[in-house]
C-alpha cells in the first residue's frame, strides 16, 4: 500500500466490535436515473396540449409514450475538469477531511475517466471517502471492482480486506466470512494480514450466531499467532482482539443461562453457579486481551468484565426468593444474597478503576472508556444503597433485661 497523501493504514477503521446497523443507501452524489414517462415529460417541460386543463377525450382514447431511461449528469462544476485536476481536487480534499468533497471529486474521475492512469488510486480513494461517511453500500462497489481476495497485492489485496469491513457494515456476514476465509488460507502474504483476516472471520461467525465455530476460528489464529517465533511481524491490535470475541463467546453463553426461582431452590443455585462459572470464563479471556497491551482492546476488555459483574448484581438483586420458603427461610436468603451482591458490587468498582487507570496512563480515549466512567459513577451508587440497605434491614438491638433482685 502506497504511503501516499489519502493513504492511510486500516487502523483507524477496525473497530469492528461497533456494529453500525446504520445502513445507508445508494444516493447518487453526482449523478441520478430519471424514469421519463408521459406525465413526467409534462412535469419536465412545463408543455400542456391546450390552453386549459387537460380534459378526458372520451371518443378517442389516450395514447402513452413511453421513453427510454435517460442518465442525467448534473455536476457542471466537474464536468470541465480533466483526470489530472479531478485527482488533485480529490487528494486535497481527502487532506482536509471533507470527504464528501473528496468522493464527488474521485468519483467522477473513475466514471468519466476510465482511460486515466490515476483511475486505480483514485478507485481506492473513492472507496475510502464513502467509509469515512459510513457510506458502506457506496464505499462497497468502490472496493469491490479492484478487489481480489484470490491472488491479489498492493490495492487489489487492501480492496478485499476493504470490502470484507463494508459487507460486515451492510450485515452480509456470510458473504465477508467467505472473503476472510480465502484470505486467511493465503500463504503469499504476510502473516499479519492473515492474522487480521482470520479474527474479522471469527468476528462475522460470532455475529452469525455460530458461536462454537467463532470460537474455533478465533482459537487457530491465537494458536498462530503464539507459535510465532518473532511476534512483531504480528500488530497487538490482532491478538487482543481474538482473546476480546473469545471473551464474547462466554459472554454470550452467560447471558443464556435464565435464572427462574419457580424451578426450585437446586436449580436455582446451580443455574447461579453456572452463570458466575461462565462469567469467570468471560472474565479470564478478556484479562488475556487486556495482557496483550494493546490500549483499545484493554480498554474494552476492562468495561466488558465490569459490566458482567453489574449485570450478574442486577440478576440476583430482581430475581425473587423461591417460593417452597417460608418467611423465615426467606428473609435468610436475601441476607445471604446481599453478602454475594456487595461482593459483585466490590469486585466491579475494581475492575472499573482499574481500567480507567491504564487509560490514563496510555492516554486511551474512547466509546469504552466513557462508558467505564459511567458505570463505575453507578456502581458505586449501588454500593452505597445497598450499604444502607443493610442498615435498614438490621433489626433493633435488643434491651437488657433487667436483672433479678436478689
Amino acid at each position: 500500500m502506497r504511503a501516499d497523501a489519502v493513504r492511510e493504514g486500516v487502523g483507524s477503521e477496525r473497530a469492528w466490535t461497533e456494529n453500525m446497523s446504520k445502513r445507508t443507501h445508494m444516493s447518487g452524489t453526482w449523478r441520478w436515473w430519471v424514469l421519463v414517462g408521459s406525465v413526467g415529460l409534462v412535469g419536465l417541460t412545463g408543455c400542456r396540449t391546450t390552453g386549459t386543463a387537460i380534459r378526458e377525450d372520451t371518443k378517442h382514447p389516450r395514447q402513452e409514450i413511453q421513453f427510454d431511461p435517460v442518465e442525467v449528469t448534473a455536476d457542471l462544476e466537474l464536468e470541465k475538469l480533466n483526470d489530472e485536476e479531478l485527482f488533485a481536487g480529490g487528494t486535497s480534499a481527502f487532506a482536509a477531511g471533507d470527504f464528501k468533497q473528496a468522493a464527488r471529486y474521485f468519483g467522477r474521475l473513475v466514471d468519466f475517466h476510465p482511460q486515466s492512469k490515476h483511475r486505480n488510486e483514485a478507485l481506492y480513494n473513492a472507496g475510502l471517502s464513502h467509509q469515512r461517511l459510513k457510506e458502506w453500500e457506496e464505499a462497497y462497489h468502490r472496493f469491490a471492482e479492484l478487489a481480489d481476495a484470490e491472488k491479489g497485492q498492493g490495492d487489489a489485496l487492501e480492496s478485499a480486506f476493504r470490502v470484507a469491513e463494508t459487507l460486515y457494515h451492510l450485515e452480509r456476514f456470510s458473504d465477508a466470512v467467505k472473503m476472510l476465509t480465502t484470505l486467511a488460507h493465503r500463504q503469499d502474504i504476510p502473516v499479519g494480514r492473515r492474522m487480521e483476516a482470520r479474527v474479522q472471520q471469527g468476528i462475522c461467525e460470532l455475529e452469525l450466531g455460530q458461536k462454537e465455530q467463532s470460537e474455533n476460528t478465533l482459537r487457530k489464529a491465537l494458536s498462530d499467532y503464539e507459535s510465532l517465533s518473532d511476534k512483531d511481524e504480528v500488530e497487538d491490535y490482532f491478538p487482543a482482539q481474538a482473546h476480546f470475541f473469545i471473551g464474547e463467546v462466554y459472554r454470550l453463553h452467560y447471558e443464556e443461562v435464565k435464572l427462574d426461582p419457580a424451578k426450585g431452590t437446586d436449580k436455582l443455585a446451580e443455574d447461579l453457579n453456572y452463570k458466575a462459572e461462565l462469567l469467570l470464563s468471560a472474565q479470564g479471556h478478556y484479562l488475556r486481551s487486556i495482557k496483550v497491551g494493546n490500549g483499545y482492546w484493554a480498554t474494552a476488555a476492562g468495561a466488558q468484565i465490569g459490566a458482567m459483574y453489574e449485570n450478574l448484581y442486577d440478576h440476583m438483586v430482581n430475581t425473587p426468593a423461591p417460593p417452597e420458603l417460608d418467611a423465615e427461610e426467606a428473609q435468610v436468603y436475601r441476607q445471604e444474597l446481599r453478602k454475594k451482591i456487595r461482593v459483585l458490587l466490590t469486585k466491579s468498582i475494581n475492575i472499573y478503576e482499574r481500567t480507567l487507570e491504564a487509560a490514563e496512563r496510555i492516554g486511551s480515549q474512547n466509546a469504552f472508556v466513557d462508558r467505564t466512567r459511567e458505570s463505575l459513577r453507578k456502581v458505586r451508587e449501588l454500593l452505597l444503597a445497598d450499604a444502607d440497605g443493610e442498615q435498614d434491614a438490621e433489626p433493633p438491638p435488643e434491651k437488657p433485661k433487667p436483672k433479678p433482685h436478689s
